[in-house]
């Protein structure tokens, strides 16, 4: 797992002068988790990603779905969860897409030098570089000194704590419009672009192919140990695959009354929260079914299957959104992924406060018995064997269940789905004149290669 991202920065000291820069952009809570140490459990981590689908980002238990909400972000992180969306385009190496500019030369006007080549890789800074820099602020630092180390301290931030990625040590240039002006950083929603990255990492993590996981792993880790108690008990001292295995078992004889659905309610987590993230224009957004965004990794907040989160009952979900085509794109291919190209789901975003559910909250949560019922027909709900088990697998109802909360789902904003169409295109291919060319180039090189024979010349029928 990538955790070197998380604990990077702990050697950065937060100077006060820098501190009203942070609280401006909303990310002071975030800069004070610095101090903070996260463990993370791998074993534990690899047992849930096994169960995350990215079809509806949430986790398949086997009483139903749980996941990482905006609600989360705000009390763990202290994110601002309103704002504009965390977007932009580079069109090529030299140029940012906003008037075109030099990147170096802007790089040069807001940190005052450049980096050395060693320490460049296309669009990117090694992080040892921000580090060795700007790591003590001079004592007799001018204004315009203090805003270059800000710049520097939030560029790390991000890219080494909330948008790390798998080298987790470089620093992208992405964010220089961003640092450029420092007063206007509180516009923008962190919080929904960190869940959005989150999102991402978390659906690639399911390709059997990647080892590493990327992302705000605190932001997952706290989370998964607040689905339950249970974790507390796994031997430590076992090999990594025993204790893979156990939690899977242990995940897996999971139910609906073993879960803290609402661990933020307690008397105690509203004492050391921050007042400023728990205002109605950041708290109405939590239940917005809508997009989430961060450059290119553009999501789904699909809060309608996890209501008992939010105090609500859990009725049969609609359709998963059909986003494979979003997650095909990843930030590569110039312009192709601009705000202009996902026009239609920054619009979702903008439509975000005609999106909320409406929760009606009950004391007994918990899901509907019709969706117990379809759950145990559609899920796999179980990843441990048979014999693991010494209690029938299928869920009891009970009778409270079949009479829990209200029997309508809460109203919801039809969202129309894209397919896609990359292997439909490739079927309309056939018979085209593009395949018309490809099948002319084979024609002619046997034609070539008979022309050769007849001449006695040697023949070579591998096709390049």
């Amino acid at each position: 797992m990538v955790i070197s991202g998380v604990r990077r920065q702990q050697n950065m000291p937060l100077h006060e002068r820098i501190i009203p820069y942070l609280e401006t952009a909303g990310l002071y809570h975030l800069a004070r988790l610095n101090s903070q140490w996260f463990w993370v459990d791998e074993p534990l981590l690899s047992a849930f990603i096994e169960r995350w689908r990215p079809k509806t980002h949430t986790f398949h238990m086997p009483f139903g779905e749980c996941t990482v909400t905006l609600e989360d972000v705000a009390y763990q992180l202290g994110l601002p969860i309103d704002g504009e969306p965390v977007s932009g385009c580079l069109s090529e190496f030299e140029n940012f897409m906003e008037n075109e500019r030099p990147v170096w030369v802007w790089f040069r006007e807001l940190f005052g030098e450049l980096p050395p080549q060693n320490k460049v890789k296309q669009m990117t800074v090694c992080y040892t570089w921000f580090h060795e820099q700007f790591r003590v602020l001079p004592a007799d630092a001018t204004d315009d000194i203090v805003r270059i180390y800000a710049r520097a301290y939030i560029m790390m931030l991000l890219s080494s704590q909330l948008f790390t990625d798998k080298n987790a040590n470089r620093v992208h240039l992405h964010w220089l419009p961003y640092v450029a002006s420092l007063e206007d950083l509180g516009r923008y929603s962190w919080g929904s672009a960190a869940l959005a990255w989150l999102y991402r990492c978390l659906c690639r993590g399911t390709n059997r192919n990647v080892v590493n996981l990327a992302g705000p792993l605190q932001l997952l880790v706290l989370d998964l140990l607040e689905v339950s108690l249970w974790a507390e008990y796994l031997p430590r001292n076992d090999a990594v695959d025993q204790r893979v295995v156990a939690a899977h078992l242990c995940l897996d004889r999971l139910r609906v009354h073993d879960i803290v659905w609402e661990p933020y309610s307690s008397p105690e987590v509203a004492a050391i929260v921050h007042p400023e993230i728990l205002v109605d224009e950041h708290r109405r957004l939590w239940t917005a079914v809508t997009s989430l965004i961060y450059f290119a990794a553009i999501e789904w907040h699909q809060v309608d299957r996890v209501m008992p989160q939010f105090g609500g009952v859990q009725h049969l979900p609609q359709l998963a959104l059909n986003i494979d085509w979003l997650h095909a794109k990843d930030g590569r291919g110039g312009d192709k992924w601009s705000p202009s190209y996902y026009q239609e789901w920054h619009q979702h975003w903008e439509d975000r406060h005609a999106r909320v559910l409406s929760v009606d909250r009950v004391a007994d949560l918990g899901p509907l018995a019709e969706y117990l019922d379809w759950w145990c027909r559609v899920a796999h709900r179980f990843l441990s064997p048979e014999v693991a088990f010494q209690d029938p697998r299928p869920i009891v109802l009970t009778e409270e269940a079949r009479h829990r909360g209200s029997s309508q789902a809460p109203p919801m904003v039809q969202v129309v789905d894209r397919p896609y169409n990359r292997r439909v295109d490739r079927r309309r291919r056939i018979g085209t004149c593009t395949t018309d060319r490809e099948w002319r180039w084979l024609a002619d090189r046997l034609e070539e290669d008979q022309a050769g024979d007849d001449h006695g010349g040697d023949v070579d029928h591998r096709v390049p």
